[in-house]
């Protein structure tokens, strides 16, 4: 049985919706009905940390090992909602994503990292006074980092920013804070991720 372990914040946590709402168990429930052998995932991630907090939780955690089946890796709109500097994110997505394929038995093909939804569209971006076009422009930028740091080391990278564009300012695809997603979004980004999971090679000797 493959485990899955989640690094994240409350996107990865599912601030507002049940366990079963989360994307994560939303996706590993899929792959067990495909006959993939994953268990639900175990999380490092809080509402509210940015990158470098996760970081420090994990060097305060009991050493996790490196046998995962899978790990993900969303984090990085805290740093963006307090204005933190896009290259202290460079420097510690790095961190975050080389430990990710460590957890990964070391296997590149076992990380997934997905890109940071863009909140700017949701009611409470709004209430805040917040730009839509501003936030958009911060979370292109640093998207375009993770991406280009998980291809230099042939991470999959799922791209979930444009349906959270398209679908974030509903109602149903929000949960009642009008800023988290809804069981539905996290379904749309579990169906993305889906079948770039199943493309990993491991996938194939376990189903």
């Amino acid at each position: 049985m493959n485990t899955f372990l989640q690094l994240g914040d409350s996107y990865t946590i599912g601030e507002g919706v049940d366990d079963a709402g989360r994307w994560g168990n939303q996706l590993a429930h899929a792959l067990r009905k495909e006959g993939v052998a994953i268990t639900d995932p175990h999380f490092v991630a809080t509402t509210g940390w940015t990158s470098g907090e996760l970081i420090a939780r994990l060097d305060a955690l009991e050493p996790l090992g490196n046998a995962w089946g899978l790990v993900s890796l969303l984090i990085g709109v805290n740093n963006q909602y307090r204005g933190l500097p896009v290259e202290t994110y460079a420097n510690e997505f790095d961190i975050l994503l080389d430990r990710a394929v460590a957890f990964a038995q070391g296997d590149a093909d076992r990380v997934l990292v997905m890109s940071i939804p863009d909140w700017g569209v949701t009611p409470f971006a709004r209430s805040q006074g917040r730009v839509e076009a501003e936030v958009a422009r911060d979370i292109d930028a640093y998207n375009a980092i993770a991406r280009e740091r998980c291809e230099s080391l042939a991470v999959r990278y799922v791209d979930i920013t444009p349906v959270s564009r398209r679908y974030g300012g509903e109602v149903e695809m929000l949960v009642a804070d009008a800023l988290h997603p809804s069981a539905a979004m996290y379904g749309l980004w579990a169906a993305q991720a889906l079948p770039v999971v199943r493309q990993m090679p491991w996938v194939d000797s376990v189903a």
